[in-house]
């Protein structure tokens, strides 16, 4: 049975990495090659399907993973992150600043990607950190619940934007409806998850390599003008362009290069590019300073994305095996109310392959049939297939893998942060679909 297969798997991997300490990328290809032998893909096929693997996950990710840790170096070596993270607390205070990170993350996660946003604060994160010596995940694990939430959640992100295509639903009343309650419900899991005991006695170190360890006095630092400017270059590049997207035909001259500067990996590249002249040459720093700052900081990323390629392997083994089409066949013909169908499929595929846009896409086609005649609104359906793609991040999710190297945890210590924020943010956000059509009902929407 597909799913027997997909348990023993998860069972092994964490066998290997917990008990015998192998390493991560290592365990992950170990794991990936028995999973491809035992649902029969062809030896002389297993290397093409673990290198696709790899391929595709890098290739989403190392561009923006990498400009991205580049940024963050280069500001903190020059005290930028230092200016920022000094106002936020400044602002918001030592007690408040998780809400700080989680209106920040808000703000900057409703139209970009959470690898995306995740590269872009986090230096912001280990600097206050650093500055004011709290805990880790006390300040880190809010603003990436909140990154999570409206990753998952909301369009324009890829997930809920291709499911809404499929339905035939309104990505604008989608979002309107969505923000309802995502918003509460992030920001409620957000501010509540740090304060648990079991987070509570997790207290992992920042990673080497990926932030200045140098205090700097106030004079050495950068004015915040530049600071944030150069911060939230990337933000409004990327932002921008979803929103003129969603704004003008495509058939408008200006949307091309509109798009090719609002690509995460070019508004990056550019982001990088002022950076280099902004807090190097313009504040006395020379260019084999700023130099050595990017390649600080790739050094520290290397092994990230080592693991998050192989976390990519071993996801696509799972789909090239045929996993998603057997959940599609069992899931045929179960009586239960469309809106839960989609949330609960979606949560299956999610668990089995740990892709979310796979499992929104393929949720979406399983229960798409049922829509016509339900009564049911479209815009919801959508809502709840992106609510159980979130459902049981675990170690087939490349996205927990990032989780889990940057914030220096343990596998088991990841399970727990991470596996469980993201499923009671699935249960929840289904709470908040339902709720949603009762309101719509009572208003004759």
């Amino acid at each position: 049975m597909p799913l027997v297969v997909v348990g023993i798997s998860v069972l092994i991997l964490l066998l290997l990495m917990t008990r015998l300490k192998l390493n991560g990328f290592v365990a992950l290809l170990l794991v990936a090659v028995g999973v491809a032998l035992v649902q029969g893909i062809p030896l002389a096929e297993i290397s093409d399907v673990l290198a696709e693997g790899v391929g595709g996950q890098i290739g989403d990710t190392m561009l923006v993973v990498g400009l991205g840790a580049m940024v963050g170096r280069v500001m903190g070596d020059s005290g930028a992150a230092q200016r920022i993270a000094g106002h936020f607390v400044d602002s918001f205070g030592v007690r408040w600043v998780q809400l700080a990170m989680v209106v920040t993350a808000m703000l900057i996660g409703v139209t970009m990607f959470y690898e995306v946003a995740f590269v872009i604060i986090v230096p912001v994160a280990f600097t206050i950190v650093r500055v004011t010596r709290q805990n880790l995940l006390w300040v880190g694990l809010p603003m990436s619940i909140a990154l999570s939430t409206m990753h998952s959640f909301l369009p324009p992100h890829p997930g809920p934007t291709a499911v809404a295509a499929t339905f035939d639903a309104s990505v604008g009343l989608t979002l309107f409806y969505g923000l309802f309650f995502a918003v509460p419900i992030g920001a409620a899991i957000a501010l509540v998850w740090p304060r648990l005991p079991f987070i509570r006695r997790m207290d992992p170190a920042i990673p080497t390599g990926l932030v200045t360890e140098r205090e700097f006095t106030e004079d050495e630092m950068p004015g915040l003008g530049w600071s944030l400017s150069v911060a939230l270059v990337p933000v409004v590049l990327i932002a921008g362009a979803a929103v003129y997207d969603m704004s003008v035909p495509d058939d408008d001259g200006a949307l091309p290069f509109v798009t090719f500067v609002g690509a995460a990996p070019i508004a990056l590249l550019l982001t990088l590019l002022l950076a280099v002249w902004a807090f190097g040459p313009r504040v006395g720093r020379s260019l084999e300073e700023v130099a050595n700052s990017c390649s600080s900081a790739v050094r520290a990323m290397a092994m990230i994305l080592l693991v998050i390629g192989a976390g990519g392997a071993f996801k696509n083994v799972l789909v090239e095996g045929g996993i998603s089409d057997y959940i599609q066949d069992l899931t045929d013909g179960w009586g239960v109310s469309p809106i839960i169908l989609a949330w609960l499929i979606a949560v299956i595929l999610r668990i089995a392959l740990g892709s979310a846009t796979v499992a929104v896409v393929t949720a979406a086609g399983v229960v798409e049939p049922l829509l016509a005649g339900s009564g049911v609104h479209p815009e919801l359906m959508v809502l709840a297939v992106s609510c159980g793609s979130i459902a049981f991040s675990h170690v087939n999710d490349p996205g927990f893998w990032m989780f889990k190297e940057y914030f220096n945890l343990t596998v088991v210590q990841a399970l727990k942060a991470r596996t469980s924020y993201t499923t009671v943010l699935a249960v929840l956000g289904l709470g908040g679909v339902l709720a949603m059509e009762q309101a719509l009902d009572l208003l004759n929407v």
